[in-house]
């Protein structure tokens, strides 16, 4: 404990001058370290008994702190802005993007375990990260790597539910079934039927989301060479890891592509608790849904335009670009474009965010992949003008708080470098991604005991009348 108080000494001593980034990284790096217990499970067990009594006494001491205020329109704008919901795994900084468990993304880079020497951060890391609140060792991160393995087993109904649909139909309306016929193997839906108390709801949550993080990869998998290849599923290879096998399973052995999807499937993992599909699996597993049930709604929502289908929007704007005005495009004929396609009504995809008000870290990370991997690729190319180009444009218009790119604007065209060229299955990948974030948080919903979400909703006349009294008065 001495160890942990010199700690929070330096955290109380930090100030923003100079010396902040070196002191605060070497208090994180410490505070991060985890112990040398290789079983996840057993270091739940014994985080979950501390984080309930501080839940309970931040509860009890500062249950009736107001946190803002709650103005017309945030209830009338998606209530942006309004904050509103616990979520451990990760914080979303307008300035400094996102933070898992405290983390940026350069430091995960930095501390979280990776395949091989200066390479992508595993995404097993992440999720002990995400699930601990530690940095994992190498050990223990081949470890989980192996239990997912074992864990990645899916019933032939699985994919006879998923032939049962048109070939035509959309990659994530076939993925979201793969999901929902999983369900059939939940074991906190067994546990609730027996009786289980409360108090241990969170372990048959954690059984059923590992085993659902195991196995989404293979359904994804699955999908993807159902649509677009023969149709022939690649087992799993048990010398590789999760982000390795997923680009196995999809049909992309190269070292580069393994790679990219250990990078992708961390920085897509967790994006704070107010996006559409991490809010919904919360909302869902707030009734004590169960991980599959959860999970498969917010699949539902990460399917929608405005939510996970914007990457696949953006590789597809970026090829209209190409096949109008050519791969060697100038500066000048681009802002022609954007402005061309501002004036119609749209949008230019992969620029601005509903929290951010900088350039997304997610962005810049694989930015710094194809400056490593593909500068001469032509789309990426295309990117970086883009990054030049249409920033000045929407401070221009003056009608965007954010004219940054966001994650989007760019995994498409890394993907499509490598040959995964089928936009309309990329949301997919992001939701095989974000099944790591949601089921982190599912199991600490169940372990911190939140209860049923239920917010007071209003007409339009309450609205109405509320404000005329508040004028009145």
């Amino acid at each position: 404990m001495a160890f942990f108080r010199s700690v929070d000494a330096l955290s109380r001593l930090r100030s923003r001058a100079g010396q902040q980034s070196c002191l605060s990284n070497t208090v994180r790096w410490l505070q991060m370290q985890s112990s040398s217990d290789l079983d996840l499970h057993a270091q739940l067990k014994e985080l979950i008994p501390e984080e309930q009594e501080r839940l309970k006494k931040l509860k009890s001491e500062h249950g009736k702190v107001q946190l803002g205020n709650i103005t017309v329109d945030m209830v009338l704008g998606g209530m942006r802005g309004m904050t509103g919901l616990l979520w451990e795994t990760s914080l979303l900084d307008p300035d400094e993007g996102i933070r898992f468990r405290g983390l940026s993304i350069p430091e995960c880079q930095k501390v979280l375990p990776a395949a091989k020497p200066d390479g992508e951060p595993l995404p097993e890391g992440l999720l002990w990260l995400l699930l601990t609140g530690k940095a994992p060792s190498k050990a223990q991160v081949d470890a989980l790597s192996k239990e997912l393995r074992d864990r990645a087993t899916v019933p032939d109904h699985v994919f006879k539910a998923i032939d049962a649909l048109p070939v035509s139909a959309h990659p994530m309306t076939q993925f979201a079934t793969g999901v929902m016929a999983l369900q059939v193997q939940s074991e906190f839906q067994k546990a609730y039927e027996m009786g289980i108390p409360k108090s241990k709801y969170w372990e048959p949550t954690y059984e059923d989301s590992l085993s659902l993080i195991a196995r989404v990869p293979i359904v994804a998998s699955y999908v993807y060479r159902r649509i677009y290849k023969d149709g022939k599923m690649i087992p799993v290879d048990d010398s590789l890891d999760y982000g390795g096998n997923f680009s196995h399973m999809l049909g992309f052995d190269s070292p580069q592509m393994q790679e990219l999807m250990r990078l992708y499937v961390t920085i897509h993992s967790d994006h704070e608790g107010g996006n559409v599909s991490a809010h919904t699996g919360h909302l869902v597993g707030s009734a004590l849904s169960d991980p599959y049930l959860s999970f498969a709604a917010a699949l539902n929502g990460l399917a929608g335009p405005l939510h996970g289908l914007a990457n696949q929007e953006v590789l597809l704007w970026i090829k209209s670009v190409v096949d109008e005005c050519g791969e060697n495009i100038t500066k000048e004929q681009l802002k022609d474009y954007v402005w061309k396609t501002l004036s119609g009504g749209k949008v230019v995809p992969g620029f601005g965010h509903g929290v951010l008000r900088k350039t997304d870290p997610r962005y810049t990370c694989q930015r710094e992949f194809a400056l490593k991997h593909l500068p001469d690729d032509p789309l990426f190319q295309l990117v970086s003008k883009l990054y030049e180009v249409v920033p000045p444009i929407l401070t221009e218009l003056g009608k965007v708080k954010n004219p940054w790119p966001n994650v989007d604007a760019h995994s498409g065209v890394l993907l499509n470098h490598f040959g995964l060229t089928e936009a309309r299955c990329y949301t997919v990948l992001f939701g095989v991604s974000r099944s790591i974030g949601i089921c982190s948080q599912l199991i600490w919903d169940r372990a911190l005991g939140l209860p049923l979400e239920r917010p007071k909703s209003v007409t339009m006349e309450w609205l109405e009348n509320y404000c005329k009294k508040a004028k009145a008065a």
